[in-house]
């Protein structure tokens, strides 16, 4: 059953189609998944309140009803480290088509993977999981599972990526707290599961995985049509 809370989230964006950034980050955080600290800013003063209070550097991203894909018109700035990047960012994003706000948030680094779900026709809902970031539909390692997810098939999932050693420590670098990719998996499944009949896809595209967090650093919620 849907919480109030994410329930008014979904209701409120089927007029859109999909859920916009900030509010699916903020359906992510009702379901326990870990996000990265963030206001959307209708106004400049409300971006630069938060970016002064937070601490710099921030990243600024569009917030559009008719911009899904915000890197394909440059809506996404990353590492403004002061007030005078915040006010170039919000000034040019205020020119873009349906302009809504702007989403400003920490910055976050780690190992970018995709997790995704789709509600199949066939299948019912499933998970897919892989290296993400740009490259996701490049290098095409992903792998599938049909939900919910068991303990095993997180970890099996894992294990079936090509890209694994990176997770584990390539080189010398820190392995990502696993833990916590396992933990964001399986809860991801759980919310997947609740928003079958009113989804049609989520992606989360980078999550940032490092040695202490997995954070979901950009989100979508394709909702079905003709709710």
């Amino acid at each position: 059953m849907l919480m109030k809370g994410m329930g008014e989230i979904i209701s409120a964006s089927k007029d859109t189609g999909w859920v916009l950034e900030p509010e699916a980050k903020r359906l992510f955080s009702m379901a326990g998944m870990d996000t990265p600290r963030f206001t959307w800013a209708k106004k400049l003063e409300e971006a630069v309140q938060f970016a002064d209070k937070m601490g710099y550097p921030v990243v600024a991203k569009v917030v559009s009803p008719k911009i899904i894909h915000k890197s394909e018109v440059k809506g996404v700035i990353v590492g403004i480290d002061g007030k005078d990047g915040l006010r170039d960012a919000f000034e040019r994003f205020s020119r873009m088509d349906g302009f809504a706000g702007m989403l400003v948030e920490e910055r976050v680094s780690g190992i970018e993977v995709f997790v995704g779900g789709k509600v199949d026709e066939q299948f019912g809902p499933v998970v897919l999981f892989g290296m993400g970031g740009t490259g996701v539909e490049i290098y095409k390692d992903v792998t599938l599972r049909m939900a919910p997810l068991r303990p095993g098939d997180v970890q099996s999932m894992i294990r079936c990526l090509k890209a694994r050693p990176l997770l584990e420590g390539f080189r010398g670098d820190a392995p990502v707290n696993l833990m916590a990719l396992e933990t964001l998996l399986g809860t991801f499944s759980e919310l997947l599961m609740t928003l079958e009949t009113e989804i049609e896809s989520i992606d989360l595209n980078p999550v940032m995985c490092s040695s202490t967090r997995c954070v979901v650093a950009d989100a979508r919620i394709m909702l079905k049509k003709n709710l």
